[in-house]
């Protein structure tokens, strides 16, 4: 067998959604039988599940070569960082040191390959680049909600500390304790309990409250999704590229140029 008709078939096994759904199984049992382990189980059982360990390790051994070999250039394989990712993962998974002092090292690679299903699935993947495309812009939204935590915290540490010093005893307690508030975990029974001293304490909670779970993780949602619908046109426009289908932005440079001809045909005599 020569090595083209190997790469085709590796790309058709690669394309293959029967082989995708596979995976997506295989890496949905590795998250059972991580979870299995935690539980106190007999000798037998346990043995079963380091040999079906083992087995999931080989078969994602398996899926990284194909889609390696089903790389038109090998090298190419190497610039995606989901590839080194699997890479890594599935390497340090082949080597035997659960009876070493890095067995600790084998456990956590294990339970990091649940992330697989990321790199697997193109919609979480789309997800998670969104994410991360996002975060320059959260910055500024996440400096400005820290500037309103800081002056929030400092007024309720002048105002509340001889209330309930647990609570508001110095500034870093009370941002923890306005975290609380932002996240309506018994916010009522803070806000009361200074309301016995000052009766307008309330218009604080009211406040801080608008300005940080509505407002600013409202931004923080919008910039998110805004992210994600360039993401979804940017994959849409490239697979209509790969598909030769014409976009907008072809038509509209393919009318510009007829409307030029048409005006030059006109301005001959």
């Amino acid at each position: 067998m020569s090595i083209t008709q190997l790469q085709e078939i590796s790309a058709r096994i690669r394309s293959n959604k029967l082989f995708e759904t596979f995976v997506v199984s295989i890496i949905i049992l590795s998250a059972l039988l991580i979870g299995a382990k935690t539980y106190e189980i007999n000798e037998t059982a346990l043995q079963l599940i380091t040999a079906l360990d083992w087995s999931i390790t080989f078969i994602f051994l398996f899926e990284i070569v194909v889609r390696f070999l089903a790389e038109e250039r090998k090298a190419d394989f190497f610039k995606s960082g989901w590839n080194i990712f699997d890479t890594l993962i599935v390497v340090v998974s082949l080597i035997p040191i659960e009876d070493s002092e890095l067995a600790l090292i084998g456990r956590l690679v294990r339970i990091f390959r649940v992330l697989r299903m990321v790199s697997i699935v193109p919609e979480l993947r789309t997800l998670l680049n969104s994410l991360l495309k996002a975060l320059p812009q959260l910055g500024y939204v996440i400096l400005l909600m820290f500037i309103i935590f800081y002056i929030y915290a400092a007024v309720g540490t002048t105002f509340f500390r001889p209330i309930n010093a647990e609570l508001w005893g110095d500034i870093a307690i009370s941002m923890l304790t306005l975290f609380r508030v932002m996240t309506f975990e018994d916010w009522t029974d803070v806000m009361y309990e200074t309301m016995t001293v000052y009766p307008l304490s309330w218009s604080y909670y009211m406040s801080f409250i608008f300005l940080t779970a509505f407002a600013f993780l409202n931004m923080v949602i919008g910039i998110v999704v805004g992210v994600m619908e360039d993401e979804h046109a940017a994959e849409r426009k490239a697979q209509q590229a790969a598909d030769g289908v014409p976009t907008i932005e072809d038509l509209s440079a393919q009318i510009a140029e007829l409307k030029a001809l048409l005006q030059q045909q006109q301005q001959r005599p």
